[in-house]
């Protein structure tokens, strides 16, 4: 059963990557696996700064990242049980979806466990799905968890 050894875990902190952390937990601790909890920070300055060159971002870069991190350790704080588990933290800047899955490579993560917010219709165009372009091209299986709330409406 020692097929997994390392679990990428990546969070936005939303509601459904609090349903996704219960899986990533149960599989770290059955499989005896490392989990690696990640938060990529969505790097703005690349898209605002295309509209407005003139703007330095310094300040506004450096308050994003504090509160992310603050972000970061209330959602560890949730769960206790990590104490009990092999883990680390991470906080990556850039586009999402790329930062997960270069992360997976570089640790040669076995499994990547990501929830997913079931966007759909325009919602969906206009937003994308981080968890849907991961599953496309993640160099190893990724397991989508939904929230148990969440119901599929038709576009």
């Amino acid at each position: 059963m020692g097929f997994i050894k390392k679990i990428l875990f990546p969070t936005d902190f939303s509601s459904t990557s609090e349903c996704a952390m219960k899986y990533a937990l149960e599989f770290a601790k059955r499989f005896d696996a490392e989990l690696e909890i990640l938060h990529v920070l969505f790097d703005e300055s690349q898209v605002v700064a295309f509209y407005l060159p003139q703007v330095t971002f310094q300040n506004l870069d450096k308050e994003l990242e504090e509160a992310a991190r603050k972000q970061f350790d209330e959602f560890i704080n949730k769960y206790p049980e990590l104490s009990e588990t092999k883990h680390t933290t991470k906080i990556l800047k850039g586009t999402p979806f790329l930062e997960i899955i270069n992360e997976a490579r570089e640790t040669d993560a076995d499994v990547i466990i990501i929830g997913t917010h079931g966007r759909t219709g325009l919602e969906h165009v206009l937003f994308g799905s981080t968890a849907e372009k991961v599953v496309r091209k993640a160099p190893c299986p990724v397991f989508t968890v939904s929230h148990k709330d969440q119901q599929f409406s038709m576009p």
